[in-house]
């Protein structure tokens, strides 16, 4: 089971369910569990579909950066093959269950977007794309629960892009933990164009540059404390973590498998601060159409 959970991402597949539970928590204000959890659902159907099919694709790239879901991949052999085409089958009935047709196109437009990301000769995974293709993926959610419900706003704008650009700078921390493999295939990524140390400084900026959005979409939906709480908890915990190895981050002799190292330990912590964020903004949207909850 946990080499199939890695498989799909499972982890990742979890955190988009939980922004489609908010979005549709948001969106409709009231306790719509049903068509919550079958919207919920079918993102996570497509998000498993995607990452299926990359870990495919990067069989080869994975022993080097990831060898026990690389081993698992190959072990697996032609079930994988059926796993994607299952996931991909499943999403696209779900999409077509809805009876609306931008939600099935949005559905479609998920899936395109997976193959464009790692399938050859696009793999756009490789190179300095990635992150505007992530974007793409993860801002999927939101659109498929706006279509669903026919409610476009500035609130969902907002939530739109918090949700693409959180998704985006993931990929970026990712090609962190990757920057081995990835040298090693010739790819083009973000940290490889501007150097390690230089990819490092701009995720992080990034990283820091969400935080004026998480408000924005807050204040948008009128999110109580328990949601700025955890923000705040979390932007104190990625900064103790940067205060502490600060040394190895700005010193210039420092050795380049340290740095490679603490790229890859805030590429662990950006999982957990994702996963967190996600589950405090459901939970928020739930206390919001009913403060029993808490």
């Amino acid at each position: 089971m946990k080499g199939f959970a890695q498989f799909i991402s499972v982890e990742r597949g979890l955190m988009l369910f939980m922004i489609s539970m908010s979005a549709t928590f948001l969106i409709v204000q009231s306790l719509n569990l049903a068509q919550a959890l079958y919207l919920s659902v079918t993102v996570f159907c497509i998000w498993s579909a995607v990452d299926a099919i990359n870990n495919v694709c990067d069989v080869d790239l994975d022993a080097l950066s990831d060898p026990a879901r690389s081993q698992f991949t190959k072990k697996i052999g032609k079930l994988a093959l059926y796993t994607i085409v299952g996931f991909v089958a499943l999403s696209l009935a779900l999409g077509a269950f809805s009876m609306v047709p931008y939600v099935l196109l949005f559905v479609g437009v998920g899936l395109f977007f997976g193959v464009l990301y790692s399938v050859p000769p696009f793999r756009l995974r490789k190179t300095a794309y990635k992150p505007v293709v992530n974007f793409t993926v993860g801002a999927v959610p939101v659109l498929i629960v706006a279509a669903f419900f026919n409610v476009f706003s500035i609130n969902i704008v907002a939530l739109f892009l918090l949700i693409g650009v959180t998704t985006a700078v993931n990929s970026l921390w990712e090609d962190l933990a990757d920057y081995a493999s990835d040298i090693t295939s010739s790819s083009r990524t973000v940290p490889i164009i501007f150097g390690f140390r230089r990819g490092l400084l701009i995720t992080i900026i990034m990283g820091y540059a969400m935080i004026p959005l998480m408000i924005l979409v807050g204040m948008l939906f009128q999110l109580g404390w328990v949601y700025y709480s955890s923000l705040a908890g979390l932007a104190t915990f990625i900064t103790v973590r940067l205060i502490q190895k600060r040394h190895t981050i700005a010193g210039h002799r420092t050795d380049i498998t340290r740095l490679h190292k603490l790229g890859e330990l805030l590429a662990k912590d950006f999982v957990i601060i994702a996963i967190v964020f996600t589950f405090s903004l459901m939970a928020s949207s739930l206390i919001k159409i009913n403060p029993t909850f808490f």
